[in-house]
C-alpha cells in the first residue's frame, strides 16, 4: 500500500510517517531504521554536542541512502553551530522546533534545505509559514515533552491549521497506530509525526526502564507540569509529583527551575530513574504495548491503516 500526499513528495519518502527528533531517544540507529522502512527519520540534535551531531549524521549515512533529517530546537546556547553542522553534513532537512526559524531560514535555504517547523497554534503556524517555512508540524498537547501554553489537543489544532496555512500540515500528539495516522489524514493533514511509539522500538537509545513505563502505562498515567516555565508532558512518577505539588503550592519561577534542575530528561530517559528521571511521553502511552523492531512496528501501522480503511469504508457502503 502506497501512501502519496504532498509530504511524500516534498520530502521524498514513501509514506508520510516521520519519527519525531526526540531527546535521549532519536539517535542514527532510529533514524536509519525509520528511513530504510520509507518514513522520515529524524536524528534528535536536542541532547547532542555539535561533534556528537556530526557523528550521528556520518553514522546515518552509512546506514540508509534514504532521506533522513535532523531536528534542532531552536532555543539551543549552540543552535548557530548545530545548523553549521547539519549544513557542512550536507543534510537536506531540518524540523525546527522550541523558538524562532526565521533566523536560520535564510542560510538553510542557501544549502537547499528543507524547513518543517513544529507550531501548537495557528497563530504561530502562519508564523512559521511567513518565515519561510516549507511545512509545519502541527503538536496537539497529548504529546509527550513541551508542549504549548494554549493546550489545545490534536483533533482541534490540525483542521485549524489546514484551513489557515498554504503550506503542508504534519500532524503530531497522540497518534500511536494506524488508527491515529488515518484520523490526522482525514482531518486534512499530509503526514504525521510520532515519538512516544517510535520511543519504544528497539533502535531507541532510550532506557529499558523508559520503554518499559511506556508499555505499562494506561490512557491517565500521562501528566502535565511546569505550566509557568515550559508545559511539560511526562509519565508519572515522584518527580512529577512533587512537580505538580509545587505548582499547586505557588512555587515563583525560580524555585520551579531550581527543582526542574539540569538535565532531568537524561535522567528519566537516557538513565532510566523512574523515581526522579523526567520521563516524558505522550497520551499514546496508552495504546502501546509491546517494544518492537522498527521495520515489525512499520508493518504494523501501514497493515492498521489499511484495516481501519476498510473498515470505514463498510460504513458508507
Amino acid at each position: 500500500m502506497k501512501i502519496k500526499t504532498k509530504i511524500t513528495e516534498l520530502l521524498k519518502i514513501e509514506y508520510p510517517i516521520i519519527q519525531a527528533g526526540m531527546i535521549w531517544v532519536s539517535g542514527w540507529k532510529l533514524a536509519s531504521a525509520v528511513s530504510n522502512c520509507g518514513g522520515l527519520g529524524l536524528i534528535g540534535s536536542g541532547s547532542m554536542k555539535p561533534g556528537l551531531l556530526k557523528e550521528h549524521i556520518s553514522k546515518c549515512k552509512a546506514a540508509t541512502d534514504k532521506p533522513f533529517g535532523v531536528n534542532i530546537p531552536m532555543l539551543r546556547a549552540d543552535v548557530d553551530e548545530l545548523v553549521k553542522v547539519t549544513i557542512e553534513e550536507k543534510v537536506k532537512i531540518v524540523f525546527s522546533s522550541a523558538g524562532n526559524p526565521k533566523r536560520f531560514i535564510d542560510i538553510l535555504k542557501e544549502n537547499n534545505v528543507t524547513v518543517a517547523h513544529v507550531v501548537p497554534s495557528v497563530k504561530f503556524g502562519l508564523k512559521a509559514e511567513a518565515a519561510g517555512c516549507d511545512a509545519v508540524v502541527g503538536e496537539g498537547v497529548e504529546a509527550g515533552g513541551h508542549n504549548g501554553s494554549d493546550a489545545i489537543t490534536t483533533m482541534a489544532l490540525i483542521p485549524q491549521l489546514v484551513d489557515s496555512l498554504r503550506i503542508p500540515v504534519i500532524a503530531a500528539g497522540g497518534i500511536a497506530d494506524g488508527r491515529g495516522i488515518l484520523a490526522a489524514l482525514s482531518l486534512g493533514a499530509e503526514g504525521v509525526q510520532i515519538g512516544t511509539r517510535f520511543a519504544a522500538t528497539i533502535e531507541s537509545s532510550a532506557h529499558p526502564n523508559y520503554k518499559r513505563r511506556i508499555v505499562a502505562a494506561r490512557d491517565d498515567d500521562t501528566v502535565l507540569a511546569f505550566k509557568k516555565i515550559g508545559l511539560v508532558r511526562m509519565l508519572k512518577n515522584e518527580f512529577a509529583s512533587r512537580a505538580i505539588k509545587a505548582e499547586e503550592e505557588c512555587w515563583n519561577i525560580d524555585k520551579l527551575k531550581e527543582l526542574l534542575g539540569r538535565k532531568r530528561e537524561m535522567k528519566g530517559i537516557f538513565e532510566g530513574d523512574e523515581i526522579e528521571g523526567e520521563m516524558e511521553a505522550g497520551q499514546g502511552s496508552g495504546l502501546i504495548k509491546e517494544i518492537l523492531t522498527v521495520k515489525d512496528l512499520f508493518d504494523k501501522l501501514l497493515k492498521e491503516v489499511d484495516e481501519t480503511m476498510k473498515r470505514n469504508n463498510n460504513f458508507f457502503a
